[in-house]
């Protein structure tokens, strides 16, 4: 795992550096044994040393960790404690999920993820990509995608954690195929057909 230790008005010494690459690699290597690059970087605040980590766990998981203290040793410490909860709490609902949709990852129906090229119309601008008819934006990539079967916490979940705007899943409880996504408020809607 690659570790960048950096100050903001803060010195980072040698033995500052080898002890956040210590504690990091101990943390990692207990939940995540792929973790791709760690940022940590130590600054003032008032008249408490801050910590910031932002750790790369692996792909579309990046998790971040604050800590204040006396020292930036300390500092470190809280933000790692931070870190390490977070990294749990992760490990155990990736657990939990993967051991209840294991027996409905059999019966998972399989979709076809489409990215279709924009075209330009007359004026110059873009027009809204179709799918249909040959005077219309072609097809760029296709692979196919798993539509599993989850509950709406856990697409949320898998959403957040995906870094994707919109996710369609199998809800556990109706069976009937669901959409949620990020609204431009910050909020996220959820399209149930079924639920009238």
């Amino acid at each position: 795992m690659h570790v960048t230790v950096a100050g903001k008005q803060v010195e980072t010494g040698e033995a500052l550096k080898v002890h956040v690459r210590d504690g990091l690699d101990a943390i990692t290597r207990k939940y995540f044994d792929h973790a791709l690059e760690a940022n940590v970087t130590f600054h003032r605040s008032r008249a408490l040393f801050a910590c910031d980590i932002n750790l790369k766990a692996g792909r579309g998981l990046t998790m971040r960790a604050e800590g204040e203290g006396p020292d930036a040793h300390r500092a470190f410490e809280v933000a790692s404690e931070h870190l390490a909860k977070r990294l749990r709490r992760y490990r155990r609902r990736v657990n939990e999920h993967a051991r209840s949709s294991a027996p409905d990852r059999i019966d998972a129906p399989e979709g076809r993820e489409r990215v279709l090229q924009a075209i330009e119309d007359e004026e110059g601008e873009e027009a809204a990509p179709m799918a249909n008819g040959a005077d219309h934006g072609a097809i760029v990539a296709e692979h196919p995608a798993e539509i599993a079967l989850l509950t709406v916490g856990e697409a949320v979940m898998r959403m957040d954690l995906g870094h994707v705007p919109v996710l369609m899943f199998r809800n556990k409880a109706t069976r009937a195929l669901n959409v949620v996504y990020r609204r431009g408020d910050g909020n996220v809607g959820w399209i149930d057909p079924g639920g009238v």
